[in-house]
């Protein structure tokens, strides 16, 4: 793991209070990150939106209880770990660089075992930042929603 210069006691489960934050920085990140390879307007400015995204966070969803964010006065980072698998990590675009989606991960890796995730194959700046912090590629790869190329990652055994 990279050398993490954020504490990761800023890094509480998700609440329902926080839902809307969440939905903010995962479309916000979709819309930046991913529209500029799949150039799907219907998508990324019609059904992705922020009252939708922030529905899949109401209390009691397993989105909600398998979210963790980072915290330190403002919600500006939030991951979502299902078993040993990372689902999602996004750090609001603002704030990136600055230590927090390593902090994220790092959470994820010690207190959360896990092990896992699926990167966008076009997401060479994402596949460089896992690879920064302990994971590598495996050489798998899947087709999400039959355009979605993504490739396996696993953290890297000592």
């Amino acid at each position: 793991m990279e050398h993490c210069k954020i504490p990761i006691q800023r890094i509480r489960p998700a609440a329902e209070a926080d839902a809307g934050r969440i939905a903010e920085i995962i479309v916000t990140n979709y819309r930046v990150n991913f529209y500029p390879f799949f150039r799907n307007d219907q998508f990324y400015f019609g059904e992705l939106n922020v009252l939708d995204t922030a529905k899949e966070y109401a209390a009691g969803s397993s989105a909600l209880q398998n979210s963790y964010v980072y915290d330190d006065g403002i919600v500006k980072g939030v991951i979502y770990i299902s078993g040993t698998k990372i689902e999602k990590l996004y750090v609001e675009p603002q704030f990136q660089g600055q230590g927090i989606g390593a902090a994220l991960l790092q959470y994820a890796v010690q207190k959360r075992q896990a092990v896992s995730l699926w990167v966008l194959e076009y997401n060479t700046r994402g596949i460089a930042f896992y690879e920064r912090n302990g994971f590598r590629l495996t050489g798998e790869k899947r087709i999400e929603d039959e355009v979605v190329p993504l490739l396996k990652m696993e953290r890297a055994t000592e």
